[in-house]
């Protein structure tokens, strides 16, 4: 695939993709959108492109049934019936194609995964729902609805926009303004995923080589923090890239991470990690089961059921299956017992999200159990069973090599910090600034080859 972050993406794809969009008149821009998001998946993945055009095909087809069926304002029973059926039918075909893929690259071979089939599919599922909810006002097109489900600076790892959200057939303008404040969002993600993520994932990396058996404790928080850090700048930095493409095209900018660090529960960081994915999963998944206005064991079932499904969207591995079912219990647990006490102290509340995240992206990175094991035992040591480090001093090295990068990850977690960049971004010194950081960005790509977005993954 083509990267963000990619020389080729920077300098061939991008610049010409730009020249057609604005050269050409308003009126053929969403085309060349089109047809440049289809070039784009091309590229990256050739195989699956038919297939996912047919999907959404099938889709549009069953969409536009079910929009045939609930025309007009008052509708008669068998009339609603049909309704749900054709709904039903196109989620069902949806899930199913996911569940498909997903056990192919698990059980048979990793390369037959689509590249974003989980986005893509999610995107598919919510545009079914809000037809059936009547939530899409006006008959959509096929080629809308082309475009929404292949849009090039989503297909992959979204954010998952709307359709709705999308304001197709609109004569697509874009001022000046408009352009260079996607053009910043861009350079600033762009910034976070060349020369923090990827600097940080160096630490990750050479830990899984020396072995966890041999690290030492300290060391040990030190991985986890730097791995929170480095998935954390490496998604923020994907979301800022692809909303500030989309709003350099004239739409409108998706906001996908709101500082979860700054948070006070597990519960209020997922409402402010990867928020478009939390939306989707509220609106489309727990809400219709009961959300919170029901029972208490009701209750903790949609939760229980809501982390579950997140933890196997996630991933293949039962280390996904266990990140998702201790989230689970936690906000649960948060919910019915402790989340009003830490919420009335907001530095333990603060603390304690600092302390428990770390240890769950832990579980989330480590997909071979024995050694999640291990490392579990090395960051508590009293546990036993993880033996004795082999330098118990490799701390003071690693803090040397990578102190600056945490030092400015810890910055860039406070809301206070990312304000004053939005506030004053038209400032000269902040526009040199980021002239820097995206030269910067381009030598580390050039040097390292490019290293792909973790999510890509997932």
């Amino acid at each position: 695939m083509i990267s963000f972050s990619s020389l080729e993406f920077l300098f061939r794809f991008l610049p010409i993709f730009l020249a057609a969009y604005f050269v050409l008149p308003s009126k053929y821009r969403e085309l060349v959108l089109l047809l440049g998001s289809i070039v784009f998946y091309t590229i990256g993945e050739p195989v699956f492109i038919l297939l996912l055009i047919a999907a959404t095909a099938l889709n549009y087809l069953l969409a536009v049934q079910e929009w045939k069926v609930g025309e007009g304002f008052s509708l008669h029973e068998w009339q609603k019936q049909a309704r749900k059926k054709y709904m039903i039918s196109a989620v069902a075909l949806d899930v199913l194609l996911l569940v498909m893929f997903k056990l192919l690259g698990t059980f048979v071979d990793n390369s037959l995964l689509p590249l974003g089939i989980s986005f893509y599919i999610f995107k598919m599922i919510s545009f079914q729902v809000d037809v059936y909810r009547k939530e899409i006002s006006v008959k959509p097109e096929f080629r809308h609805v082309m475009l929404y489900f292949m849009m090039f600076p989503q297909v992959v790892s979204g954010p998952i926009m709307r359709y709705n959200e999308g304001e197709f057939d609109l004569d697509r303008t874009c001022s000046l303004e408009q352009f260079e404040e996607g053009l910043q969002y861009f350079v600033l993600g762009l910034g976070m995923k060349v020369l923090l993520a990827d600097r940080l994932a160096i630490l990750w990396n050479d830990l899984q080589m020396i072995g966890f058996q041999s690290i030492s404790t300290p060391l040990a928080w030190m991985g986890a923090a730097g791995y929170s850090m480095q998935l954390y700048f490496d998604f923020w930095g994907y979301s800022l890239m692809s909303s500030g493409l989309l709003t350099m095209l004239g739409y409108n900018f998706i906001e996908n991470f709101d500082h979860p660090y700054a948070s006070k529960s597990i519960g209020e960081f997922y409402r402010r990690w990867h928020m478009s994915l939390g939306s989707w999963f509220r609106d489309y998944v727990y809400i219709p089961l009961g959300g919170s206005r029901c029972d208490k064991k009701r209750l903790v079932f949609n939760l229980a059921l809501v982390w579950l499904l997140t933890g196997i969207w996630h991933g293949n591995g039962f280390n996904y299956l266990i990140w998702g079912i201790v989230l689970g219990i936690l906000i649960i647990l948060e919910k019915l017992f402790y989340g009003k006490y830490i919420n009335k102290i907001p530095v333990l509340g603060h603390l304690y999200v600092l302390a428990v995240i770390p240890l769950t992206w832990v579980v989330f990175a480590i997909t071979d159990l024995g050694q999640l094991g291990v490392y579990f035992g090395r960051l508590f040591p009293f546990l036993g069973g993880a033996g004795i480090a082999v330098n118990r001093q490799d701390f003071i090295r690693y803090a040397q090599n990578y102190g600056v990068f945490f030092l400015v990850g810890i910055a860039l977690c406070i809301p206070a910090v990312f304000r004053f960049f939005e506030k004053h971004r038209k400032n000269p010194l902040v526009l040199l600034f980021l002239l820097v950081v995206f030269w910067c960005s381009v030598y580390f790509a050039a040097s390292s080859a490019g290293n792909p977005f973790m999510y890509l993954n997932f």
